[in-house]
């Protein structure tokens, strides 16, 4: 190809890039109008349904934290007096908002590949295979992150998350609108459930931190992980956000069939040959035609048009 149809072919992508940041950026701001409302008309009830389901059930886990630290006598009063305006709180959070959006899309993902496909959503075959590892760290590593994995599913299925499986940033923010709503009678007991809470919170044994290290510590082998029939959608989302310096809630939504030049340009960023490329995309999108041109667009170019994306509206 020419420069100039070289530089056409990025142009084309970076308009789609952009379309889909403009997408991307309403995404927040209109679900906290729905969950607010009952307007569902541009949200699936069921999203709508499991991330309302995920802020009230961290909000309660903080409130029954809050008062063990009291020493309530009847915890149940207490949060049923204050889980409507925690919940407010967060819903508030527009981090934490796309953070359970992008949960809630992973879950609907496994499960539409489940009944589609066959696959598993807890046991991928790249799963079954590192827990077979002759490598004793390899199989303990696998091991942990099937269980992280089985408790997720049951969790959403449950529309519950627990506080421990917030990134770090996000556990702080929870805490913080705990703290922020306390009046001054409750100021000491939020303080000491927040120091307790903090106390027992560990990322890294998190599912996300767990599925993290998991890919990291296969390290050619990862190229595994991007076969996300293979791998597995948890472990295909985590590859692929650290493979192509994404953040992975924003890799969960670019599953999206509305998101195609993000999903292609992120698979390519990785490294992935465009023939191998265009197998990923016909797997989440059958009926869809790989971007045009995408052959043309190198490695590190695919990851330049991806770096200069703003999907999020600034804080």
């Amino acid at each position: 190809m020419t420069e100039f149809s070289d530089q056409s072919v990025e142009d084309a992508l970076r308009l789609e890039l952009a379309e889909g940041d403009a997408m991307i950026g309403t995404l927040g701001p209109v679900l906290r109008h729905l969950l607010a409302t009952d307007d569902h008309s541009l949200f699936s009830d069921e999203i709508v349904a499991r991330v309302r389901g995920m802020i009230e059930d961290l909000a309660r886990q903080l409130l029954y934290a809050q008062a063990a630290a009291a020493g309530e006598e009847h915890p149940e009063g207490f949060v049923a007096q204050r889980i409507e305006r925690l919940a407010g709180a967060l819903l508030g959070r527009p981090a934490l908002l796309n953070h359970l959006h992008a949960l809630t899309i992973e879950w609907q993902l496994a499960e539409r590949l489940h009944l589609r496909n066959g696959a598993d959503p807890v046991l991928s075959p790249l799963l079954q295979a590192l827990i077979a590892s002759s490598d004793p760290d390899t199989a303990a590593a696998a091991m942990t992150a099937l269980a992280a994995q089985a408790r997720f599913v049951q969790s959403l299925r449950r529309m519950e998350l627990p506080l421990a499986e917030l990134p770090g940033d996000l556990f702080h923010t929870a805490l913080v609108a705990l703290r922020v709503l306390s009046d001054a009678a409750d100021a000491a007991s939020a303080e000491a459930a927040g120091i307790a809470l903090r106390a027992a919170f560990d990322e890294s044994r998190s599912r996300l931190g767990l599925l993290s290290r998991l890919v990291t510590g296969m390290g050619g082998g990862a190229l595994a992980a991007l076969s996300a029939d293979h791998a597995g959608i948890a472990i295909f989302l985590t590859a692929l956000a650290i493979g192509s310096g994404q953040d992975r809630d924003l890799t969960a939504i670019a599953t999206n069939d509305r998101q195609l030049a993000r999903l292609a340009l992120a698979l390519r960023a990785t490294g992935l040959k465009p023939a191998t490329v265009a197998q990923q995309l016909a797997y989440f999108h059958p009926d869809a035609a790989p971007p045009a041109g995408l052959e043309h667009v190198r490695s590190d170019r695919a990851a330049a048009l991806l770096g200069s994306s703003a999907p999020y509206p600034a804080a």
